[in-house]
């Protein structure tokens, strides 16, 4: 809600409240860009990553073993992440971060413009880059979060996301472009670029952090000095626990999702590309706007849920969102034409962005400030922990038996646990 003093200024321009973050943060501008450059590049190798593995080899269990590589230092990394991110510095960490990560992407594609890319080249390259990324993460959160001091945090996070999703249109789209018309090796440099922009950026960041904490007479921007150490970390995740047991929407939707993960996820990484370049053998731009309407529909579902303040049977329509997501899926491999498939992966983001608006919220509704990061690692790994499973296993059964057997397996098992769990009643009638 904006302010009472601003609110005559509103009236007459409702949009200059976006420029508040720009206009009263030397470190916004900096963080922002940095960060918007970098997603975009993510978003093309995304796209890209999965028509270059079956191009390669058609397999979808060699598509999985690639997932599962990406994902398993990821969540491996988590824990340790968060134990260095509290002790260095934060934006050191994510310039490290950073350089090695464009590394990765210049090496991967001067390998696929000379033709030297292999599986076994790919998994080593994707498995780092995982490593990276899981390095990275905690520390662009905190930093955000110092970032976004409260006089800035409500417009900066709407900036921030609505940006983001802005790039989630452009970036797969982009990918399905330049790897239909130019090569893999393109996009993975151009992503390799897009980390160096984010390098300078964070260079100018830091030096717009330093010079607030030298202007703040306390001392205490906390924005470079590591935070103050903490309990040890055994006695920080039964605490996380405790908090998650008092709330039962908390936990069994942690519970449930880290299946429902598995179904969902193991379908729209491994089994969408193959359904869309081996299976109906469309172009590859045709995946990427797939994708690009998939966040549209995302977009759409914000763009609803945010105009009424209040949402009655809220336990209700995150589940609803999700059932619909795992409804899209399931009709997705029977569809004939590649617009009625972009239409049920639109449909699939709107669901699934319903359930995540809910669940975002209900988080930080229910979970006490002082324990939400401890409760949010324990989310992200009850969603992602079995994730590299279920890719290797979606991959396996696709070879098996057929990618569009399993794409009614895993979809129907995901809707199956949404209805399970809906007949809780803690989870039916939750507010």
């Amino acid at each position: 809600m904006m302010p009472a003093s601003t609110s005559e200024s509103g009236k007459t321009n409702p949009f200059r409240g976006f420029a508040a973050p720009f206009a009263k943060s030397r470190a916004f501008p900096f963080l922002w860009l940095g960060h918007l450059i970098s997603f975009l590049g993510s978003s093309v190798t995304m796209v890209i990553l999965p028509v270059l593995v079956y191009s390669l080899t058609g397999s979808t269990t060699t598509m999985g073993v690639v997932m599962a590589v990406y994902m398993l230092p990821n969540i491996l990394m988590l824990p340790v992440s968060g134990h260095i991110v509290d002790r260095y510095d934060r934006v050191g960490i994510m310039m490290l971060a950073d350089i090695f990560r464009a590394l990765i992407m210049l090496a991967t594609a001067v390998l696929a413009l000379t033709g030297l890319l292999s599986i076994p080249l790919l998994l080593v390259l994707i498995g780092c880059y995982g490593l990276l990324d899981g390095l990275f993460q905690p520390a662009y959160a905190a930093v955000r979060a110092t970032v976004f001091t409260p006089d800035i945090r409500v417009t900066a996070n709407s900036v921030t996301q609505i940006t983001t999703q802005t790039v989630r249109l452009i970036g797969p789209a982009l990918g399905g472009l330049l790897i239909t018309h130019l090569s893999a090796g393109i996009g993975f440099g151009l992503d390799a670029f897009t980390y160096v922009f984010s390098f300078i950026c964070l260079i100018y960041l830091r030096r717009a952090l330093i010079a607030r904490v030298r202007a703040d007479a306390s001392g205490t921007a906390g924005s470079m000095a590591a935070p103050s150490p903490s309990t040890g970390w055994k006695q920080d995740f039964m605490e996380g626990l405790a908090v998650l047991r008092s709330h039962p929407w908390l936990w069994i939707t942690i519970l449930a999702f880290s299946f429902i993960n598995i179904c969902y996820g193991g379908i729209t990484s491994i089994l969408v590309p193959w359904l869309f370049k081996v299976h109906h053998g469309w172009a590859p731009y045709l995946y990427g706007l797939a994708v690009t309407c998939s966040g549209a529909g995302a977009i759409l579902a914000g763009l609803i849920f945010g105009a009424r303040q209040r949402w009655s049977r809220r336990g209700l329509m995150a589940y609803g969102g999700a059932f619909i997501s795992g409804v899209s899926l399931l009709l997705l491999p029977f569809v004939p034409s590649a617009a009625g498939a972009v239409i049920l992966f639109s449909l699939e983001g709107f669901g699934l962005m319903v359930f995540m608006l809910i669940w975002e919220i209900s988080m930080q509704e229910l979970v006490p400030q002082e324990a939400f990061g401890r409760v949010a690692s324990l989310d992200l790994l009850g969603s992602f922990a079995l994730l590299p499973v279920g890719y290797i296993l979606v991959g396996w059964l696709a070879d098996l038996i057929g990618g569009v057997a399993t794409i009614a397996i895993f979809s129907g098992l995901g809707m199956a646990c949404i209805a399970l769990v809906l007949s809780i009643p803690a989870i039916r009638n939750f507010q």
